[in-house]
């Protein structure tokens, strides 16, 4: 019998153990503060302050006025129309290279020429 009695002891002790979080004080004001953290967040985002006088949070004075008709979102997925532009020709891009060395080595003789010189 006395092992019986160590074993019943033993549930209970197990069971009052794993029983008392649950007994725990229960906060009503906790979940209340939370409530209404969240109504003022969400409220925060709402565009009724505007129309509070600038005293309370509104718009400050000469501000200019909303759009009547919201504007329109862009044309995200549109595919824009093919260039009309083509590949430059080799003969055409030898040209264009050639002007651009010569505008280099003219803007180097300018800052030379600038170095040159004596400060006044």
């Amino acid at each position: 019998m006395s092992i019986m009695r160590k074993s019943r002891t033993g549930r209970c002790r197990a069971a009052e153990f794993v029983a008392a979080p649950a007994k725990a004080p229960r906060r009503p004001w906790l979940a209340l503060g939370g409530a209404v953290f969240l109504a003022l967040g969400l409220g925060g985002c709402a565009s009724t302050f505007a129309d509070l006088p600038p005293q309370l949070g509104g718009l400050p004075a000469g501000t200019p006025e909303r759009a009547a008709v919201a504007p329109a979102y862009p044309a995200v997925h549109d595919m824009p129309p093919p260039r009309p532009n083509t590949v430059l020709t080799p003969e055409e891009q030898k040209k264009a290279e050639a002007e651009l060395a010569a505008i280099r080595a003219r803007q180097q003789k300018q800052a030379a020429a600038q170095k040159s010189q004596p400060p006044q």
